[in-house]
C-alpha cells in the first residue's frame, strides 16, 4: 500500500478461549497482564463482521507493555482447534518477554504447562520457554 493512512498497524493480538473467566484468571494472575476492559459485543453488524451467524462475544483486553491482548469468548463456540505444535501450520503462539526468564519460571503455579522442564538459551543466545494456557494454547516467553 502506499497510502501511509492506509497501512495498517498492530492494534491487538486475539486469543479465542473457550472460558474467558479462567482463561483471564491465567493471563491476568499467572502472568500478570493488567486488565484494559472487558466488555460483550452482539448484534446482526458483529455477527456479520465475524462471519458466525448469531454470533456474541465476551472480551477482555489486557495490557502487555505495548502490545494488546484480546481474549473473546464466542457463542456459539466453533470448532475445537486448540493444542498443536509450534510446527503445525496454521500454528499460532504469543510472544512476551520477561527480564528474568529462570525467576519467572521458578514463580510458575506448578500445574503451569511447559514444553521444557525450563528455559532453554537457543543457538542464536535467545532465551525462551513455552507454557499453555488454559485453552492449550501456546504463550512464549522470551528474556529480554
Amino acid at each position: 500500500m502506499s497510502d501511509g493512512d492506509a497501512t495498517p498497524s498492530a492494534h491487538h493480538y486475539g486469543i479465542t478461549v473457550a472460558d474467558l473467566e479462567d482463561s483471564l484468571a491465567f493471563y491476568r494472575d499467572t502472568l500478570g497482564l493488567d486488565v484494559l476492559s472487558e466488555f460483550e459485543v452482539s448484534g446482526e453488524a458483529f455477527a456479520e463482521g465475524v462471519g458466525v451467524e448469531n454470533a456474541s462475544a465476551e472480551f477482555a483486553h489486557l495490557d502487555a507493555g505495548g502490545a494488546r491482548v484480546e481474549l473473546v469468548s464466542y457463542t456459539p463456540e466453533g470448532a475445537d482447534a486448540r493444542g498443536g505444535m509450534v510446527n503445525d501450520a496454521g500454528a499460532k503462539h504469543l510472544g512476551l518477554s520477561v527480564p528474568d526468564l529462570d525467576a519467572f519460571h521458578d514463580a510458575l503455579p506448578e500445574d503451569v504447562e511447559t514444553l521444557a522442564d525450563g528455559p532453554r538459551t537457543t543457538e542464536s543466545g535467545t532465551t525462551i520457554l513455552f507454557v499453555r494456557d488454559p485453552d492449550d494454547n501456546l504463550v512464549e516467553i522470551v528474556e529480554a
